[in-house]
């Protein structure tokens, strides 16, 4: 099995967390609380937008991980998930790194795994390699990364409102 079963075994975790987590935020399966309920979750960490920015993250989860799941496509993968998890440890980056205080371990250990599967590839047991798409050159991983973590910023930046003090002097979002 060697190094192909790790990033086997790798892409399935990675692609199923990620899948669900995206059908939690459009949906009442696996826990969530519907679309409503994704819309009140971003509204509520300071983004504009409605159902159009849950439904784009939570398609961006779901598109990441099936094709993780597959291994299809992997640098896109990678840069989708990083760019959607990126977003997220921006949110909780003020609560600190551990998941009980709402902190950014689970989303930042997302985007390190995805940008691990990036620079390696998804191994032999893949969608990528039954087309010969493999092996992958550094540089796919690394544009990937660039990307994906770029994307991340970019939607915060462009998404995330003015703190209310920002708003209060003058600012309008």
């Amino acid at each position: 099995m060697g190094m192909d079963g790790g990033l086997l075994l790798l892409r399935i975790v990675t692609g199923m967390l990620l899948a669900a987590h995206g059908i939690q935020k459009c949906t009442f399966r696996l826990g969530g609380a519907g679309l409503d309920g994704g819309i009140a979750e971003f509204r509520g960490d300071g983004f504009r937008g409605g159902a159009l920015t849950a439904l784009t993250a939570a398609g961006g989860q779901i598109a990441a991980g099936v094709l993780f799941l597959a291994g299809a496509l992997t640098p896109l993968a990678a840069a989708i998930a990083m760019g959607v998890m990126t977003v997220a440890v921006t949110v909780k980056w003020a609560h600190g790194p551990w998941a009980p205080h709402d902190g950014y371990e689970y989303p930042g250990f997302l985007v390190v795994t995805a940008a691990a599967l990036g620079l390696t590839g998804p191994g032999r047991w893949s969608v990528d390699d039954a087309l010969g798409l493999l092996p992958w050159r550094t540089a796919f991983g690394i544009v990937a990364i660039v990307i994906g973590v770029g994307a991340g910023l970019l939607t915060r930046a462009v998404l995330h409102r003015a703190p209310a003090l920002m708003r209060t002097a003058g600012g309008r979002t």
